[in-house]
């Protein structure tokens, strides 16, 4: 899984809000919190207030907070705000992919790949991440060794 700089600066940025809790965070300062360009957080908070994971409003009281509690937001919901599904093949969903001959299973692959993306990303919230509780299976998976290792073609 490619994991896309507008997603991760998107699930950071939400990470700060959800440690700010209710009061609004600036723009300005949740792109030094993170590192992030301005500009680019910018497009990024909006797509995120256009799929309503986030509120703002303007003004020297303003700034930007959650729009629901951080254990209702999913990392998964962040992705499919800022990118779209969490897995498609040539922009089509897996099961709307037809293949013959040799490939014929090929769809059974790619639907398998989507269980367990969800498995893992609809079950992790930010308040999961935040408060440094992340789900037990979560601390399964990341204790096998082959996790870390990188593997080369």
């Amino acid at each position: 899984m490619h994991i896309t700089a507008r997603v991760d600066y998107a699930v950071r940025t939400l990470l700060e809000l959800a440690a700010a809790g209710d009061a609004p965070a600036k723009a300005e300062g949740l792109a030094k919190s993170q590192h992030i360009p301005h500009k680019f957080l910018e497009a990024v908070l909006a797509d995120l207030r256009r799929g309503g994971l986030v509120r703002s409003r303007r003004g020297p009281e303003g700034g930007y907070w959650l729009a629901r509690p951080a254990d209702e937001i999913s990392v998964a919901d962040i992705i499919r705000t800022v990118e779209g599904p969490l897995a498609s093949v040539r922009g089509e969903r897996p099961e709307d992919v037809v293949y013959t001959g040799p490939a014929e299973k090929l769809r059974d692959v790619w639907i398998a790949l989507r269980v367990n993306l969800r498995a893992v990303l609809e079950e992790v919230t930010l308040a999961d991440i935040v408060d440094d509780d992340l789900p037990g299976f979560v601390g399964e998976l990341i204790a096998d060794p082959g996790a870390w290792t990188r593997r080369e073609v």
